[in-house]
């Protein structure tokens, strides 16, 4: 279970795939997963038991940097990203978010975040 860092409606989602390869077993930052929604606020743009595409923002699990330094967050977060293009389907990112997401790709997350720890 993680929860929601943008403005969709979602609160929690449920992890059912980490997508990469077969035998991807866990997700990190920057990495897409296929989510159901759990728990989602009335007349939001998703819905409970939607099925959606997130990208993870934040993990319990330490991640390492090439300067030795690791970095770990309190909470599991994802946002909703459209499944072809990448894009966040939210207008407003909640929270702090990793530098690796620009790495991944993910600029316009970056650029929608508050804080990029």
């Amino acid at each position: 279970m993680i929860e929601v860092a943008d403005n969709t409606g979602a609160k929690k989602l449920q992890v059912i795939r980490v997508l990469g390869g077969y035998q991807k077993h866990y997700g990190g930052i920057g990495d897409i997963v296929t989510c159901v929604v759990k728990v989602a606020v009335p007349h939001s743009t998703v819905k409970k038991s939607q099925v959606v595409h997130a990208v993870m923002v934040r993990v319990r699990k330490e991640t390492r940097r090439k300067d030795g330094t690791y970095v770990r967050f309190d909470e599991n977060a994802g946002v909703i990203v459209d499944k072809k293009t990448k894009e966040p389907k939210g207008t407003r990112i909640f929270g702090p978010i990793a530098r690796e997401l620009r790495a991944a790709g993910f600029s316009k997350i970056i650029s929608l975040a508050p804080e990029v720890v």
